[in-house]
Protein backbone atom coordinates (compact mmCIF):
# COMPACT_ATOMS: atom_id res chain seq x y z
CA UNK A 1 0.00 0.00 0.00
CA UNK A 2 1.85 3.51 -0.87
CA UNK A 3 0.23 6.84 0.06
CA UNK A 4 0.54 10.26 0.24
CA UNK A 5 0.70 10.96 4.00
CA UNK A 6 -2.86 12.36 5.51
CA UNK A 7 -4.45 12.52 1.80
CA UNK A 8 -4.95 9.38 -0.07
CA UNK A 9 -4.54 5.54 0.33
CA UNK A 10 -4.13 3.50 -2.46
CA UNK A 11 -4.63 -0.08 -1.99
CA UNK A 12 -3.50 -1.97 -4.89
CA UNK A 13 -1.32 -1.63 -8.17
CA UNK A 14 -4.17 -2.09 -9.96
CA UNK A 15 -6.52 0.26 -7.99
CA UNK A 16 -8.24 2.75 -10.57
CA UNK A 17 -9.67 4.37 -7.33
CA UNK A 18 -7.48 5.78 -3.91
CA UNK A 19 -9.67 6.43 -1.14
CA UNK A 20 -9.41 9.75 0.90
CA UNK A 21 -7.87 10.73 3.82
CA UNK A 22 -9.19 14.08 4.17
CA UNK A 23 -11.61 16.52 2.12
CA UNK A 24 -9.32 16.89 -1.10
CA UNK A 25 -9.65 20.54 -2.84
CA UNK A 26 -10.07 20.65 -6.32
CA UNK A 27 -6.74 22.10 -7.53
CA UNK A 28 -4.64 20.42 -5.45
CA UNK A 29 -1.65 17.93 -6.08
CA UNK A 30 -2.46 14.59 -4.68
CA UNK A 31 -0.51 11.42 -6.10
CA UNK A 32 0.95 13.28 -8.75
CA UNK A 33 -2.95 13.80 -9.90
CA UNK A 34 -4.67 17.36 -9.70
CA UNK A 35 -7.63 16.92 -7.65
CA UNK A 36 -10.54 17.94 -10.12
CA UNK A 37 -13.15 19.33 -7.94
CA UNK A 38 -13.84 18.83 -4.13
CA UNK A 39 -13.71 14.99 -2.81
CA UNK A 40 -15.22 14.23 0.89
CA UNK A 41 -13.11 12.23 3.35
CA UNK A 42 -13.78 8.55 2.97
CA UNK A 43 -14.71 8.76 -1.09
CA UNK A 44 -13.15 7.51 -4.00
CA UNK A 45 -10.71 9.76 -6.00
CA UNK A 46 -10.20 8.17 -9.70
CA UNK A 47 -6.25 7.35 -10.56
CA UNK A 48 -6.33 7.57 -13.89
CA UNK A 49 -8.27 7.90 -16.95
CA UNK A 50 -11.17 5.85 -17.33
CA UNK A 51 -13.91 5.30 -20.49
CA UNK A 52 -17.50 4.92 -20.51
CA UNK A 53 -18.52 1.37 -19.18
CA UNK A 54 -15.06 0.53 -18.44
CA UNK A 55 -14.57 -1.41 -14.86
CA UNK A 56 -13.19 0.02 -12.09
CA UNK A 57 -11.40 -1.22 -8.98
CA UNK A 58 -10.85 -1.51 -5.47
CA UNK A 59 -9.12 -3.94 -3.60
CA UNK A 60 -8.12 -5.61 -6.92
CA UNK A 61 -11.35 -6.28 -7.70
CA UNK A 62 -14.52 -4.97 -9.65
CA UNK A 63 -16.85 -2.35 -7.73
CA UNK A 64 -18.56 -1.24 -10.79
CA UNK A 65 -18.05 0.25 -13.98
CA UNK A 66 -18.02 4.03 -15.51
CA UNK A 67 -21.35 5.14 -16.33
CA UNK A 68 -19.47 7.98 -17.88
CA UNK A 69 -15.65 8.98 -19.10
CA UNK A 70 -14.23 8.90 -15.67
CA UNK A 71 -10.69 11.89 -15.62
CA UNK A 72 -7.98 11.38 -13.53
CA UNK A 73 -8.61 13.24 -10.32
CA UNK A 74 -12.16 13.05 -10.15
CA UNK A 75 -14.71 12.40 -7.80
CA UNK A 76 -15.85 8.99 -7.74
CA UNK A 77 -19.12 7.66 -6.65
CA UNK A 78 -22.48 7.46 -7.86
CA UNK A 79 -23.15 10.37 -10.61
CA UNK A 80 -20.16 8.09 -12.50
CA UNK A 81 -20.21 4.42 -11.38
CA UNK A 82 -22.56 1.77 -10.97
CA UNK A 83 -23.34 -1.68 -11.27
CA UNK A 84 -23.03 -4.23 -14.03
CA UNK A 85 -22.89 -8.05 -15.04
CA UNK A 86 -19.64 -9.68 -15.06
CA UNK A 87 -18.57 -13.24 -14.74
CA UNK A 88 -16.76 -13.99 -11.18
CA UNK A 89 -13.92 -16.77 -11.14
CA UNK A 90 -15.21 -19.13 -8.10
CA UNK A 91 -12.07 -21.11 -8.37
CA UNK A 92 -13.55 -23.09 -5.94
CA UNK A 93 -11.32 -24.13 -3.13
CA UNK A 94 -8.42 -22.48 -5.22
CA UNK A 95 -7.10 -20.21 -1.90
CA UNK A 96 -7.73 -22.40 0.78
CA UNK A 97 -4.74 -23.30 2.86
CA UNK A 98 -3.75 -25.97 5.81
CA UNK A 99 -6.01 -25.07 8.73
CA UNK A 100 -4.13 -23.36 11.58
CA UNK A 101 -1.89 -24.72 14.04
CA UNK A 102 -4.39 -25.03 17.41
CA UNK A 103 -3.67 -22.79 19.90
CA UNK A 104 -5.41 -23.25 23.75
CA UNK A 105 -6.71 -20.41 24.91
CA UNK A 106 -9.58 -20.77 28.17
CA UNK A 107 -12.51 -18.09 28.85
CA UNK A 108 -13.82 -18.65 32.81
CA UNK A 109 -17.76 -20.35 31.61
CA UNK A 110 -20.08 -21.99 32.74
CA UNK A 111 -20.61 -26.03 31.63
CA UNK A 112 -24.04 -27.32 31.55
CA UNK A 113 -25.09 -31.17 31.65
CA UNK A 114 -24.97 -31.47 28.00
CA UNK A 115 -21.97 -30.56 27.37
CA UNK A 116 -22.33 -27.02 26.23
CA UNK A 117 -20.46 -23.72 27.83
CA UNK A 118 -22.37 -20.95 28.58
CA UNK A 119 -20.94 -17.58 28.89
CA UNK A 120 -23.88 -15.79 30.74
CA UNK A 121 -26.69 -17.28 33.15
CA UNK A 122 -30.38 -16.25 31.98
CA UNK A 123 -34.11 -17.57 32.38
CA UNK A 124 -35.09 -16.98 28.76
CA UNK A 125 -39.60 -16.53 28.32
CA UNK A 126 -40.19 -16.67 24.92
CA UNK A 127 -43.36 -16.78 22.82
CA UNK A 128 -44.77 -19.02 20.30
CA UNK A 129 -47.09 -16.19 18.75
CA UNK A 130 -47.24 -12.27 19.20
CA UNK A 131 -50.69 -12.60 21.14
CA UNK A 132 -48.43 -14.46 23.87
CA UNK A 133 -45.77 -12.03 24.07
CA UNK A 134 -47.26 -9.48 26.68
CA UNK A 135 -47.67 -12.02 29.17
CA UNK A 136 -44.16 -13.40 28.36
CA UNK A 137 -42.90 -9.53 29.13
CA UNK A 138 -45.10 -9.64 32.26
CA UNK A 139 -43.47 -12.78 33.49
CA UNK A 140 -40.06 -11.12 32.63
CA UNK A 141 -40.53 -7.47 34.30
CA UNK A 142 -41.75 -9.25 37.13
CA UNK A 143 -37.89 -10.18 37.82
CA UNK A 144 -35.91 -7.22 36.35
CA UNK A 145 -33.03 -6.26 38.71
CA UNK A 146 -34.19 -2.73 38.63
CA UNK A 147 -37.02 -3.73 41.50
CA UNK A 148 -36.57 -3.49 45.17
CA UNK A 149 -38.77 -6.61 45.71
CA UNK A 150 -37.16 -8.58 42.82
CA UNK A 151 -36.81 -11.98 43.52
CA UNK A 152 -33.89 -12.49 41.70
CA UNK A 153 -32.19 -10.48 44.71
CA UNK A 154 -31.90 -13.74 46.40
CA UNK A 155 -30.13 -15.49 43.02
CA UNK A 156 -27.14 -13.99 42.68
CA UNK A 157 -25.24 -16.50 39.92
CA UNK A 158 -28.88 -15.34 37.64
CA UNK A 159 -28.07 -12.76 35.30
CA UNK A 160 -31.46 -11.72 34.75
CA UNK A 161 -34.82 -13.51 33.10
CA UNK A 162 -35.79 -11.84 29.81
CA UNK A 163 -38.76 -12.13 27.38
CA UNK A 164 -37.63 -13.16 23.49
CA UNK A 165 -41.07 -12.23 22.08
CA UNK A 166 -41.54 -11.57 17.94
CA UNK A 167 -44.49 -10.68 15.33
CA UNK A 168 -45.81 -13.83 14.15
CA UNK A 169 -46.08 -17.29 14.53
CA UNK A 170 -50.38 -17.12 13.69
CA UNK A 171 -52.05 -16.71 9.92
CA UNK A 172 -49.10 -18.85 8.18
CA UNK A 173 -48.44 -21.78 6.15
CA UNK A 174 -47.97 -24.55 9.25
CA UNK A 175 -45.59 -26.72 6.76
CA UNK A 176 -44.26 -23.98 4.69
CA UNK A 177 -41.06 -21.68 4.83
CA UNK A 178 -41.93 -19.31 7.19
CA UNK A 179 -43.24 -21.71 9.59
CA UNK A 180 -39.59 -23.77 9.47
CA UNK A 181 -37.87 -20.64 9.79
CA UNK A 182 -39.83 -19.29 13.07
CA UNK A 183 -39.14 -22.56 14.40
CA UNK A 184 -35.77 -22.82 13.81
CA UNK A 185 -35.18 -19.85 15.72
CA UNK A 186 -37.55 -20.89 18.61
CA UNK A 187 -35.06 -24.25 18.94
CA UNK A 188 -32.19 -22.09 19.23
CA UNK A 189 -33.08 -19.67 21.88
CA UNK A 190 -34.54 -23.00 23.76
CA UNK A 191 -31.42 -24.93 23.21
CA UNK A 192 -28.63 -21.81 23.64
CA UNK A 193 -26.52 -23.12 26.59
CA UNK A 194 -26.53 -19.15 27.82
CA UNK A 195 -29.91 -19.94 28.87
CA UNK A 196 -30.34 -22.43 32.25
CA UNK A 197 -33.95 -23.11 32.17
CA UNK A 198 -36.69 -22.06 29.52
CA UNK A 199 -40.24 -20.55 29.54
CA UNK A 200 -42.57 -21.12 26.45
CA UNK A 201 -46.15 -18.92 26.52
CA UNK A 202 -48.44 -19.91 23.89
CA UNK A 203 -52.15 -18.28 23.14
CA UNK A 204 -53.78 -22.02 22.32
CA UNK A 205 -55.21 -21.56 19.11
CA UNK A 206 -52.26 -20.18 17.43
CA UNK A 207 -50.47 -21.67 14.38
CA UNK A 208 -47.25 -22.06 15.69
CA UNK A 209 -48.86 -25.06 17.95
CA UNK A 210 -46.53 -25.30 21.08
CA UNK A 211 -47.30 -28.98 20.47
CA UNK A 212 -45.66 -28.81 16.81
CA UNK A 213 -42.74 -26.35 17.62
CA UNK A 214 -41.78 -29.00 20.60
CA UNK A 215 -41.82 -32.19 18.57
CA UNK A 216 -40.64 -30.73 15.45
CA UNK A 217 -37.01 -29.56 17.75
CA UNK A 218 -37.01 -33.10 19.99
CA UNK A 219 -38.08 -30.88 22.94
CA UNK A 220 -39.60 -32.24 26.44
CA UNK A 221 -40.72 -30.56 29.15
CA UNK A 222 -38.34 -30.99 32.52
CA UNK A 223 -37.25 -29.40 35.37
CA UNK A 224 -35.94 -26.02 33.65
CA UNK A 225 -37.72 -26.39 30.34
CA UNK A 226 -41.74 -26.14 30.50
CA UNK A 227 -44.68 -24.60 28.59
CA UNK A 228 -48.04 -23.81 28.27
CA UNK A 229 -51.07 -22.21 26.75
CA UNK A 230 -52.40 -18.53 28.01
CA UNK A 231 -56.20 -20.21 26.81
CA UNK A 232 -55.81 -22.94 29.45
CA UNK A 233 -54.18 -21.34 31.92
CA UNK A 234 -57.37 -19.02 31.87
CA UNK A 235 -56.57 -15.30 30.72
CA UNK A 236 -53.53 -12.81 30.58
CA UNK A 237 -53.76 -12.85 34.85
CA UNK A 238 -53.65 -15.97 35.28
CA UNK A 239 -51.08 -16.62 32.72
CA UNK A 240 -48.94 -13.91 34.01
CA UNK A 241 -49.34 -15.95 37.65
CA UNK A 242 -48.46 -19.16 36.78
CA UNK A 243 -45.52 -18.34 34.46
CA UNK A 244 -44.07 -16.19 37.80
CA UNK A 245 -44.46 -19.47 39.54
CA UNK A 246 -42.96 -21.36 36.70
CA UNK A 247 -39.85 -19.36 37.05
CA UNK A 248 -39.83 -18.99 40.95
CA UNK A 249 -39.09 -23.20 40.68
CA UNK A 250 -36.51 -22.47 37.82
CA UNK A 251 -34.32 -20.38 40.10
CA UNK A 252 -32.85 -22.61 42.54
CA UNK A 253 -31.43 -24.98 39.55
CA UNK A 254 -30.44 -22.11 37.26
CA UNK A 255 -28.28 -20.81 40.51
CA UNK A 256 -26.36 -23.83 41.20
CA UNK A 257 -23.89 -22.96 38.58
CA UNK A 258 -20.18 -21.71 38.81
CA UNK A 259 -17.50 -20.22 36.40
CA UNK A 260 -14.69 -23.20 35.23
CA UNK A 261 -11.61 -22.65 32.44
CA UNK A 262 -13.07 -23.74 29.29
CA UNK A 263 -11.40 -24.19 26.05
CA UNK A 264 -12.15 -21.37 23.90
CA UNK A 265 -13.37 -23.61 20.74
CA UNK A 266 -16.69 -23.13 22.82
CA UNK A 267 -17.01 -19.98 21.34
CA UNK A 268 -19.16 -18.44 18.82
CA UNK A 269 -19.08 -14.90 17.48
CA UNK A 270 -21.65 -13.56 14.83
CA UNK A 271 -20.34 -10.93 12.65
CA UNK A 272 -22.80 -8.20 11.72
CA UNK A 273 -22.73 -5.01 9.60
CA UNK A 274 -21.05 -4.84 5.67
CA UNK A 275 -19.93 -1.81 6.59
CA UNK A 276 -20.30 2.14 7.29
CA UNK A 277 -18.74 3.92 5.10
CA UNK A 278 -15.39 4.43 2.21
CA UNK A 279 -13.24 2.91 5.35
CA UNK A 280 -14.56 0.28 6.90
CA UNK A 281 -13.12 -2.54 4.25
CA UNK A 282 -9.98 -1.37 5.53
CA UNK A 283 -9.72 -0.46 8.78
CA UNK A 284 -12.89 -1.64 11.36
CA UNK A 285 -13.70 -4.93 9.11
CA UNK A 286 -10.09 -6.16 8.52
CA UNK A 287 -9.31 -5.36 12.39
CA UNK A 288 -12.59 -7.80 13.09
CA UNK A 289 -10.79 -10.72 10.36
CA UNK A 290 -7.75 -10.45 11.97
CA UNK A 291 -9.66 -11.39 15.50
CA UNK A 292 -11.83 -13.99 13.75
CA UNK A 293 -9.16 -15.62 13.03
CA UNK A 294 -7.22 -15.73 16.30
CA UNK A 295 -10.44 -17.22 17.46
CA UNK A 296 -10.94 -20.02 14.68
CA UNK A 297 -6.80 -20.75 15.72
CA UNK A 298 -8.13 -21.36 19.27
CA UNK A 299 -11.17 -23.73 18.18
CA UNK A 300 -13.69 -21.67 18.00
CA UNK A 301 -16.60 -20.27 15.72
CA UNK A 302 -17.28 -16.98 13.44
CA UNK A 303 -19.95 -16.52 11.30
CA UNK A 304 -20.36 -14.53 8.85
CA UNK A 305 -23.67 -14.01 7.54
CA UNK A 306 -25.59 -11.39 5.39
CA UNK A 307 -26.20 -12.67 1.73
CA UNK A 308 -27.14 -9.20 0.44
CA UNK A 309 -23.70 -7.56 2.04
CA UNK A 310 -21.62 -10.44 0.42
CA UNK A 311 -23.13 -9.95 -3.34
CA UNK A 312 -20.17 -9.59 -5.55
CA UNK A 313 -17.57 -10.56 -3.16
CA UNK A 314 -18.80 -14.35 -2.89
CA UNK A 315 -15.71 -15.48 -4.90
CA UNK A 316 -13.55 -14.61 -2.40
CA UNK A 317 -15.09 -17.28 0.19
CA UNK A 318 -15.56 -20.16 -1.88
CA UNK A 319 -11.92 -19.93 -3.29
CA UNK A 320 -11.55 -20.36 0.44
CA UNK A 321 -13.96 -23.47 0.74
CA UNK A 322 -12.70 -26.30 2.51
CA UNK A 323 -15.06 -28.48 0.46
CA UNK A 324 -16.75 -27.76 -3.07
CA UNK A 325 -20.32 -28.63 -1.56
CA UNK A 326 -19.48 -25.84 0.77
CA UNK A 327 -18.98 -23.42 -2.02
CA UNK A 328 -21.55 -24.77 -4.22
CA UNK A 329 -24.34 -24.10 -1.33
CA UNK A 330 -22.67 -20.86 -0.92
CA UNK A 331 -23.25 -19.85 -4.74
CA UNK A 332 -26.42 -21.60 -4.56
CA UNK A 333 -27.72 -19.04 -1.83
CA UNK A 334 -26.59 -16.24 -4.04
CA UNK A 335 -28.88 -17.79 -7.06
CA UNK A 336 -31.65 -17.84 -4.75
CA UNK A 337 -30.99 -14.19 -3.64
CA UNK A 338 -30.58 -13.02 -7.18
CA UNK A 339 -33.81 -14.75 -7.98
CA UNK A 340 -35.29 -13.67 -5.01
CA UNK A 341 -34.85 -9.57 -6.12
CA UNK A 342 -36.00 -10.15 -9.57
CA UNK A 343 -39.22 -11.86 -7.72
CA UNK A 344 -39.73 -8.28 -6.03
CA UNK A 345 -38.53 -6.38 -8.66
CA UNK A 346 -35.89 -5.28 -7.00
CA UNK A 347 -32.32 -3.85 -8.15
CA UNK A 348 -29.09 -5.92 -6.67
CA UNK A 349 -27.99 -2.71 -5.86
CA UNK A 350 -30.31 -1.75 -3.19
CA UNK A 351 -27.60 -1.81 -0.61
CA UNK A 352 -25.70 0.59 0.22
CA UNK A 353 -27.83 2.92 2.35
CA UNK A 354 -28.04 6.31 2.20
CA UNK A 355 -25.49 6.75 5.09
CA UNK A 356 -23.30 4.25 3.39
CA UNK A 357 -23.14 6.42 0.14
CA UNK A 358 -22.43 9.46 2.68
CA UNK A 359 -19.76 8.21 3.41
CA UNK A 360 -18.24 7.03 0.25
CA UNK A 361 -19.66 3.41 -0.42
CA UNK A 362 -20.87 3.55 -3.81
CA UNK A 363 -21.99 -0.09 -4.67
CA UNK A 364 -23.12 -3.12 -3.10
CA UNK A 365 -19.54 -4.64 -4.94
CA UNK A 366 -17.41 -2.11 -2.98
CA UNK A 367 -19.54 -2.79 0.05
CA UNK A 368 -19.25 -6.46 -0.06
CA UNK A 369 -15.79 -6.49 -1.08
CA UNK A 370 -15.08 -4.55 2.06
CA UNK A 371 -17.48 -6.60 4.78
CA UNK A 372 -16.09 -10.05 3.66
CA UNK A 373 -13.07 -8.76 5.37
CA UNK A 374 -14.52 -9.48 8.84
CA UNK A 375 -14.47 -13.16 8.09
CA UNK A 376 -10.63 -13.13 8.07
CA UNK A 377 -8.52 -15.33 6.31
CA UNK A 378 -9.30 -19.06 7.01
CA UNK A 379 -11.32 -21.59 4.85
CA UNK A 380 -14.86 -21.43 4.92
CA UNK A 381 -15.85 -24.72 6.84
CA UNK A 382 -19.79 -24.48 6.18
CA UNK A 383 -22.72 -23.17 4.98
CA UNK A 384 -25.91 -22.96 6.96
CA UNK A 385 -29.26 -21.55 5.85
CA UNK A 386 -30.89 -19.48 8.55
CA UNK A 387 -31.06 -20.28 12.15
CA UNK A 388 -29.98 -24.00 11.40
CA UNK A 389 -27.78 -25.31 13.65
CA UNK A 390 -24.02 -24.37 13.36
CA UNK A 391 -22.12 -28.30 14.17
CA UNK A 392 -18.77 -27.03 12.92
CA UNK A 393 -16.11 -25.63 13.99
CA UNK A 394 -13.63 -22.68 12.00
CA UNK A 395 -15.47 -20.20 9.66
CA UNK A 396 -19.27 -20.62 8.74
CA UNK A 397 -20.94 -18.48 6.70
CA UNK A 398 -25.11 -18.00 7.52
CA UNK A 399 -27.87 -17.37 4.88
CA UNK A 400 -29.70 -14.25 6.42
CA UNK A 401 -31.26 -11.18 5.53
CA UNK A 402 -28.63 -7.10 5.29
CA UNK A 403 -30.65 -6.18 8.45
CA UNK A 404 -28.26 -6.90 11.84
CA UNK A 405 -31.38 -7.37 14.49
CA UNK A 406 -32.74 -10.00 12.23
CA UNK A 407 -29.03 -11.73 10.99
CA UNK A 408 -28.23 -11.87 14.45
CA UNK A 409 -31.44 -13.57 15.97
CA UNK A 410 -30.45 -16.80 13.00
CA UNK A 411 -27.09 -16.79 14.36
CA UNK A 412 -28.26 -17.16 18.07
Amino acid sequence: MSASINKLIVLHPSDDVGISCAQLIGGSQVEGITVRGMIPPGHKMALRDKALGAPIHRYNQIIGFATRPIMAGEHVHTHNLGMGNFARDYAVGADAKPNPVRQHAQFTGIRRANGAVATRNYIGILSSVNCSATVARAIADHFALSRADSPLHDFAQVDGVVALTHGTGCAMDREGLGMQVLQRTLHGYCLHPNFAAVLIVGLGCESNQLSSLLASGGLAHSPQFQSFNIQDAGGTAKSVARGIDLVRQFLPQANAVSRTPCSAEHLTVGLQCGGSDGYSGISANPALGFASDLLVAHGGTVILSETPEIYGAEHLLTRRAEKPEVAEHLIERIRWWEAYVRAQNGAMDNNPSHGNKAGGLTTILEKSLGAVAKGGTTNLQAVVEYAQPVLTHGLVFMDTPGYDPVSATGQV
